[in-house]
């Protein structure tokens, strides 16, 4: 199983933050990777500062027989292609997608300055990645850690399970 994180929390010239999304997804599925399910859209505060814009995000499951390097290659340019812009870290952006597990495999690699680590580090403190991944995947298990989806939301802060919203696109 390929599970995929994506978020926006600002508008790009094709549209809102709904827009960039689904946009996103349609681009990612024109090379060779098909979207087999895909969760609510669900709305948070931007990480670390909550000032910015709150970010829109969704868990994807997809299908694809491409290897990590190649996938990492396809969902960077569709970053860019949506006029993503890395000036500092956690600034607001148009489009992030992060790999979150890729078939259950723990991977470290580089490619083009980038560093992936699969499954991503930081998906077990983020309520935006877990929830939408527990309404698609409510069975699946941390490769790491082997923690269980629930388990994992239970860890998380009262406030980072309250401050989520499943929301629908306007």
């Amino acid at each position: 199983m390929i599970l995929l994180g994506l978020g926006s929390n600002l508008s790009s010239r094709y549209g809102d933050r709904f827009k960039n999304i689904d946009i996103a997804l349609s681009t990612i599925e024109k090379h060779e990777i098909r979207v087999i399910k895909k969760s609510s859209y669900f709305e948070s505060f931007s990480y670390p500062n909550k000032k910015d814009p709150k970010f829109i995000n969704v868990v994807v499951q997809v299908e694809s027989l491409i290897l990590p390097e190649k996938l990492a290659s396809i969902l960077l340019s569709v970053e860019e292609s949506l006029d993503r812009k890395r000036n500092k870290k956690n600034d607001p952006r148009t489009c992030d997608i992060d790999i979150l597990d890729f078939n259950g495999q723990i991977l470290n690699f580089k490619y083009n300055d980038f560093e992936f680590v699969v499954p991503h580090k930081k998906l077990i403190y983020r309520n935006f990645v877990l929830f939408p991944l527990n309404e698609i995947a409510p069975k699946w298990i941390h490769p790491e850690t082997k923690d269980s989806i629930n388990s994992l939301i239970e860890k998380l802060s009262t406030e980072d399970k309250k401050s989520i919203l499943k929301i629908k696109k306007p």
